[in-house]
């Protein structure tokens, strides 16, 4: 009788950590959500200042080869 008591202890043990160790998993996600989207915000604003910068760039380069366009032109 006593190997079932132990049998059976064990199985509560097991299933007292399973339940413990999903609680800290549960905790441990629910503290890295923010950091997650903290992270997703700099990278999205990260990426609007570079389609910003490429933009701009290619502006000037525009604007620059119609200058030397200009000058050909005139000479």
């Amino acid at each position: 009788m006593t190997d079932a008591n132990q049998s059976l202890d064990a199985r509560r043990i097991a299933r007292d950590q399973e339940s413990r160790l999903a609680a800290a998993a549960v905790v441990g996600l629910n503290a890295t959500k923010p950091l997650l989207q903290y992270q997703t915000s700099m990278l999205r604003l990260w990426a609007d200042n570079c389609e910003l910068l490429a933009r701009n760039y290619e502006k000037s380069l525009e604007a620059f080869t119609a200058a030397i366009e200009q000058r050909r032109e005139a000479a």
